[in-house]
């Protein structure tokens, strides 16, 4: 009875999040009604994940362990740097001021 219970609420925290998430998608792309697909659009972030897409993956994630794995992995990957330079000494450089680019062989 308690791992009945603790299924469901499992589920509820993620079918209720994908539903309003799906309603929110539709309003949007609808535009019916204008102002409230407005506000709705107004509070969509450029960048990340939205409600819906978090709720489906803890979803995957607690099916299927590999997909807590590259969680996790996308994770430590945005908080680490990523220079364009590999260490080695410049072979180029451009100088926008004066106009001019090195290329060294």
């Amino acid at each position: 009875m308690v791992m009945m219970a603790g299924l469901l609420f499992m589920a509820i925290q993620v079918i209720v999040p994908f539903t309003l998430a799906s309603i929110r998608h539709l309003v949007v792309r609808s535009g019916h009604p204008g102002r409230l697909a407005r506000r709705l659009a107004a509070r969509t972030r450029p960048g990340g994940m939205g409600l819906g897409a978090t709720a489906t993956e803890e979803l995957h994630a607690f099916f299927n362990a590999n997909k807590r794995v590259q969680t996790e992995q996308r994770q430590a990957r945005l908080t680490l740097r990523d220079d364009e330079h590999d260490g080695a000494p410049p072979r180029t450089g451009i100088n926008l001021d004066g106009g001019t680019a090195v290329i060294k062989r």
